[in-house]
């Protein structure tokens, strides 16, 4: 109910329309504003500032599993992330249909687990493909069979060893899949009031279409919390990729083979002395027995040198370094 206005409030309104004051269409478009309601009994723990940042790594993850899948499935596989949002892990697990596809999956050393939820037709699309099959879902929803689930642990453990790579930047992973549940009653991983971080993935395998689901407790995320802002992870990125590629840099630089040449002299001669010049004749150079050879580095005049043998081989002795501005 909206507020009451008492006479003399409605006097001065009234005298406000008639001056001009305040204008009456501009009263009938104003809009109310709409407000949320929040439930401090369920207060929200994931800011908008985590979920972008969730969006940024599994957007990264996306890519790892549109590149990986199709090694396995023989067929293109595209996966974009559509949205995350928080709500209750009640709520997750309430709108899982029957049967699912659900992941428990050690988020080590975080403690507590993640799960990773399947869609019903990509699943026996999955199961299709591996088979030998076109790729396409049953057409009548049916439970699991142990070899159908054989076949997707082995895909699901390939998913969640991607997971090491995009969580580098906030933390090393080591995550493990615990075991796969097709009934959401089996996998009370937490309390249903718990609040949960849920990331809504698009998968298309060929022609079929689904959804998967990562689901994150609050409970396993709060110790690294503090690290899931892209504020942190930008800049975490940008020191890991610098050291990166200065390892990769001087690696790269400490194996290149660079010639290196010692002139003993030089020296001119016509063309005439050059065609006809013959075995044992002497040339001249313009260099003495005891000078210094120039050495080259490449191009690049480094070192001098005395010359000298070795092993039998021909050899010089460093004398001095050239140094260039």
């Amino acid at each position: 109910m909206g507020d009451v206005l008492s006479q003399s409030e409605i006097d001065n309104l009234l005298a406000a329309l008639s001056s001009g004051e305040i204008d009456a269409d501009e009263m009938k478009t104003t809009e109310d504003k709409q407000v949320k309601n929040y439930d401090f009994r369920r207060p929200s723990k994931f800011s908008k500032e985590h979920l972008r940042t969730l969006v940024i790594i599994f957007d990264h993850y996306a890519r790892l599993l549109s590149t990986n899948l199709p090694a396995y499935l023989r067929k293109n596989v595209s996966i974009e992330v559509m949205n995350s949002e928080a709500v209750t892990y009640s709520e997750f697990s309430n709108a899982l249909a029957n049967p699912v596809i659900l992941g428990i999956v050690n988020f080590a050393p975080l403690e507590g687990n993640i799960i990773i939820e399947l869609a019903e037709n990509i699943g026996y699309t999955i199961v299709d493909r591996m088979l030998g099959g076109n790729g396409q879902p049953l057409e009548k929803t049916r439970d699991f069979s142990e070899i159908e689930l054989s076949i997707l642990e082995r895909i699901m453990n390939v998913c969640t060893n991607l997971l090491k790579e995009p969580w580098q930047s906030v933390l090393p992973l080591e995550p493990r899949l615990e075991r796969i549940e097709t009934n959401s009653q089996f996998a009370q991983i937490i309390s249903p009031n718990e609040m949960t971080s849920i990331i809504t993935m698009n998968i298309k395998i060929g022609t079929v279409e689904g959804l998967m689901n990562v689901c994150i407790p609050y409970s396993c995320v709060e110790d690294i919390i503090d690290k899931l802002n892209t504020k942190f992870w930008y800049s975490n990125v940008r020191v890991h990729d610098k050291q990166a590629y200065h390892d990769v840099i001087e690696t790269a630089i400490s194996r290149a083979r660079i010639p290196i040449r010692a002139i003993l002299g030089k020296s001119t001669i016509s063309v005439t002395d050059f065609v006809n010049i013959q075995k044992g004749d002497i040339i001249r150079l313009n260099s003495k027995i005891d000078d210094e050879l120039e050495v080259y580095v490449g191009n690049v005049k480094k070192f001098t040198a005395l010359p000298g043998s070795s092993n039998d081989s021909y050899a010089v002795r460093v004398t001095s370094i050239i140094e260039e501005e």
